[in-house]
C-alpha cells in the first residue's frame, strides 16, 4: 500500500495520546475518580447550546442531540478539541464508464475555545482549523464516482470522478456573545471557510459520516464549504437563527496544497442568506439562497444563484445504566445507539442562460449496539451535457453546458468499530450503489451500472 494512504491514520494514532492526560473529577465527597481520560462536553439541548459548541464546519448546524466524537483537553482557560476522520477505500464500478481505484479521503480538525468574563459574560472565542491530506492520498486529482461532475483535473473537466479537498479546508475564528438569556450574536471570519449556504456539508454531517464517497448533488447542495475570505454575521433568538455571509465565489484551483485563492482572485464578490429553525434538540431545518460570482473555472463570467432547503432529524437511544459504582446510584452513560437523517434539496441556476439543475438527497444512518452502523443514501441528481464527454477530455470549442436529465443513485452500507489504539477506532465496511441512468445517457453508461466500495474508516474518539 502506498505510504500516502497510511499517513493520515498514522497521524491520528500519534495525536490521540496527547489528549489522554486530561482528567475528569466529580464533586461528590469521598468519591475518587482520578483517571486518565478525556473531558466530555455538556450535551447540547437548544439551538444556542449547539451553536456555542461549534463542532461543525463554518456556522452550519446539526440537531443539538447529534453526537460529536472528539478528544478534549482543558488547558488553563482554554478548552482544546480534536476531531479526525479517514477512509482508505477501494472502489470498483461496472459499465463502459466504470473504473477502479484505491484512495483515501480524510480530514482533521483542531479547535480551541475560551470564555471571557464570568461564565462567558463578555463572549466566547473559538479558533478552528481543518486540514486534509487528500492532495496526496487521492492521486491523479480525482477518484472514480460514476455520474459525478464538477471542478477540473489538469485543466480538463472532471467526468465520473470526485476532486480531492484542499489541504487547508478551513482556517477561521468565531466570536459569540449572549445579548440576553435567549439571544445570541455570532461573528465568523475565515480566510478559508464555510459561508452560510446549505446544511453542514457531506464530509462533516453525521448522516453521511460512514459513507466514504461524495454525494452526487454536492455541487448543487454544499460545494461552497471551502470558500475564500468568508465573513458571516448571525443572530439567534431561542430556536430561530438568521445569517448573512459575504465571500469569494470562485471555487479552489487545482493547486490544493497552497493557502491561495481561486483562479479569478480573492475579492469578496458573493453573498448568501440562511434561515435556520430548530424547534427541539432532535430537529433542525434551514433554507438558504446565494448569489455566487463565477464559481467554475471552466465557465468564467457565468454567475449562479443557489438555493437549498434541508430538514435533519437525530435521535439518540439505548443508554447504558451503571449501578455498580455506588449502591443505589444510577450512573447514565452516553447512548449506545443513534439514528440520524437528512432530507436535502439543492438548486443551481445559471444567471447566464437561466438553466437550472436540481438535486435531491435522503440519507439515513443507524448506529446500534454501540459499534455497528448501517446506512443508505438515495439521490436524484440533475446532470449536464458534460457527461457526454469522456474523462480527461478538454471542453470542445464553443461548448455550451445544458441540463440533460436526472440520475438516481441508491447506496447501502455497513461497518463495525474496533478499538485499535488509545482513542482510535477502525471500522472495516462495505457499500453497494446502484444507478438508474437518464434516457439520454443509456447508450453511454448502460441502464443500471453499479459500484462497490470496500473500506476501512479510522476515527478519533473519547
Amino acid at each position: 500500500m502506498p505510504r500516502s494512504f497510511i499517513a493520515f491514520p498514522l497521524a491520528l494514532a500519534l495525536l490521540a495520546p496527547q489528549f489522554t492526560h486530561a482528567q475528569t473529577h466529580t464533586t461528590m465527597p469521598g468519591m475518587d475518580t482520578h483517571s486518565a481520560s478525556t473531558h466530555t462536553m455538556e450535551p447540547a439541548r437548544t439551538l444556542i447550546d449547539a451553536e456555542l459548541q461549534h463542532t461543525t464546519s463554518g456556522t452550519s448546524m446539526e440537531p443539538a442531540s447529534t453526537p460529536a466524537p472528539m478528544l478534549m483537553l482543558q488547558h488553563g482557560a482554554w478548552m482544546l478539541m480534536l476531531h479526525g476522520n479517514a477512509f482508505i477505500t477501494g472502489t470498483q464500478q461496472s459499465g463502459p464508464r466504470g473504473a477502479d481505484k484505491l484512495f483515501s479521503t480524510n480530514w482533521i480538525m483542531p479547535m480551541a475555545q475560551r470564555k471571557f468574563g464570568s461564565d462567558g459574560k463578555y463572549g466566547q472565542l473559538t479558533l478552528r482549523a481543518m486540514f486534509s491530506l487528500e492532495p496526496a492520498t487521492v492521486t491523479s486529482r480525482q477518484y472514480p464516482l460514476l455520474f459525478q461532475q464538477g471542478e477540473t483535473a489538469f485543466g480538463k473537466p472532471i467526468i465520473d470522478g470526485q476532486h480531492p479537498h484542499d489541504f487547508f479546508m478551513e482556517v477561521g475564528a468565531l466570536y459569540d456573545i449572549k445579548l440576553s438569556e435567549h439571544t445570541l450574536l455570532s461573528l465568523y471570519a475565515a480566510p478559508i471557510g464555510d459561508p452560510a449556504i446549505g446544511p453542514i456539508a457531506y464530509p462533516h454531517r453525521i448522516s453521511a459520516s460512514e459513507n466514504p464517497l461524495a454525494a452526487l448533488g454536492h455541487h448543487q447542495e454544499d460545494s461552497t464549504h471551502i470558500a475564500f475570505n468568508v465573513l458571516t454575521g448571525g443572530i439567534t433568538w431561542r430556536w430561530l437563527r438568521f445569517e448573512e455571509s459575504g465571500f469569494h465565489g470562485g471555487e479552489p484551483s487545482e493547486q490544493r496544497w497552497g493557502f491561495q485563492p481561486s483562479s479569478n482572485g480573492h475579492a469578496i464578490d458573493s453573498y448568501s442568506s440562511r434561515l435556520t429553525f430548530s424547534p427541539s434538540a432532535n430537529w433542525t431545518s434551514q433554507y438558504s439562497i446565494a448569489h455566487i460570482v463565477s464559481p467554475e473555472g471552466l465557465y468564467p463570467g457565468e454567475d449562479q444563484q443557489r438555493q437549498t432547503a434541508s430538514i435533519m432529524y437525530n435521535r439518540p437511544f439505548g443508554a447504558h445504566h451503571d449501578t455498580t459504582s455506588m449502591p443505589g446510584m444510577d450512573m447514565s452513560t452516553p447512548a449506545t445507539g443513534n439514528w440520524s437523517n437528512t432530507l436535502l434539496w439543492g438548486r443551481t441556476k445559471s444567471l447566464h442562460d437561466g438553466s437550472k439543475e436540481n438535486s435531491y438527497l435522503l440519507e439515513s444512518l443507524l448506529q446500534f449496539r454501540t459499534r455497528n452502523y448501517v446506512w443508505t443514501r438515495i439521490e436524484n441528481a440533475g446532470r449536464s451535457s458534460e457527461l457526454f464527454l469522456k474523462s480527461g477530455t478538454a471542453l470542445p470549442p464553443d461548448f455550451e453546458e445544458s441540463p440533460i436529465g436526472h440520475v438516481a443513485a441508491y447506496s447501502f452500507g455497513y461497518d463495525r468499530d474496533f478499538k485499535i489504539g488509545p482513542h482510535l477506532l477502525a471500522a472495516p465496511g462495505a457499500q453497494f450503489t446502484s444507478y438508474a441512468t437518464p434516457r439520454a445517457l443509456v447508450s453511454t453508461y448502460g441502464e443500471h451500472p453499479y459500484g462497490v466500495a470496500l473500506f476501512v474508516r479510522f476515527r478519533l474518539t473519547q
